[in-house]
């Protein structure tokens, strides 16, 4: 009679161990968390290296996550912040709330050099304005888009990273000319959501001929749903490079599971997973290389990209610019 209640008690016990696993919370934006999403696979990537558990926790699109931190100050239950860019860069080491991760960064394959001892990369992807196949006189720069009827769909650059990369783009691209631009592209926007999922839906119900995402959006279509009629509108003024990355907060209570999955960030069990579920490039490119498909996408002649200073020096009048003309 002592085995069933000595099994009883082993019951009893597994749950409590696993209560007892250290927690490393992760915020990061809707997208990395849903289930198509990069999130789960990492996560059961993750788990089988640390002896912890590794708790997303979705905040919103990107630059929605900084917003969160900064409202919650030292008292934030983060351990990491995944999902923000070089355009919040400098922004986010001004709140003081994020350390230093200790690591040495590993070859990457970006397009740009990386030295950031607060940030790490995890992926990479250009800016573009995607369109179905069938679509009438193409507009090849954001004069041409201005000046035709196209219908766009965009992000808020208050609480979205593709938002914002716009305001970047087209800041890099004409410089004390955006606001005419702006002014421009004011009748073509149809709506403004608050993130990338909201936006890239309503261009697929076809509320849009065109919707702000990335020249790898294409991939998805034609990997996943073998589809070839969604393309990457390509502006001959080039496009704006987002690299999206992730770094510890200095209140954590967890700063070597935090460090050890940064490390991980940059090795195949995660970079891997990044092609075919966050869609864009991976920071370091994976044992196997990039899935079949990645080869046909687009690539832009020219990359514009303002360091995390510069961006930080033009956002307030890049989104005064924006405002102004959208509330015309």
């Amino acid at each position: 009679m002592r085995y069933p209640i000595l099994a009883a008690g082993l019951m009893a016990v597994t749950p409590a161990f696993a209560e007892d696993l250290p927690v490393l919370t992760v915020y990061t934006y809707d997208s990395f968390v849903a289930d198509w999403g990069p999130g789960p696979a990492i996560e059961t990537a993750f788990e089988a290296t640390c002896a912890c558990d590794l708790q997303f926790v979705a905040a919103g699109d990107g630059a929605a996550l900084l917003g969160r931190v900064r409202l919650e100050g030292a008292r934030s239950d983060a351990d990491v912040v995944l999902g923000l860019d070089t355009n919040l860069i400098a922004a986010a080491v001004d709140t003081g709330l994020f350390a230093r991760h200790g690591l040495e960064t590993p070859a990457l394959d970006m397009p740009v050099d990386w030295s950031n001892d607060t940030f790490l990369p995890y992926d990479w992807g250009y800016f573009a304005f995607v369109h179905n196949a069938g679509l009438e006189d193409v507009p090849t720069d954001f004069k041409a888009l201005g000046d035709s009827e196209t219908s766009i769909v965009i992000q808020d650059p208050r609480s979205s990273t593709p938002g914002l990369g716009l305001l970047m783009w087209v800041k890099a691209a004409y410089g004390d000319e955006a606001s005419a631009i702006w002014d421009a592209l004011a009748d073509n926007v149809v709506t403004v959501t608050p993130g990338w999922s909201e936006a890239y839906g309503l261009f697929l119900e076809g509320e849009a001929d065109m919707v702000l995402s990335y020249t790898t959006s294409p991939a998805y279509h034609l990997i996943a749903e073998k589809d070839a009629s969604k393309k990457a509108a390509v502006f001959s003024e080039g496009h704006y490079l987002q690299v999206e990355v992730a770094g510890k907060l200095a209140s954590s209570d967890q700063h070597d599971l935090a460090d050890a999955f940064l490390g991980f960030m940059l090795t195949d069990g995660f970079q891997a997973v990044i092609p075919t579920t966050n869609w864009m490039y991976p920071a370091v490119t994976p044992t196997g290389g990039l899935p079949d498909g990645f080869d046909t996408l687009v690539l832009p002649d020219r990359a514009l990209l303002l360091s995390p200073q510069a961006a930080s020096e033009v956002r307030d009048s890049a989104l005064d610019e924006w405002l102004t003309a959208l509330s015309r």
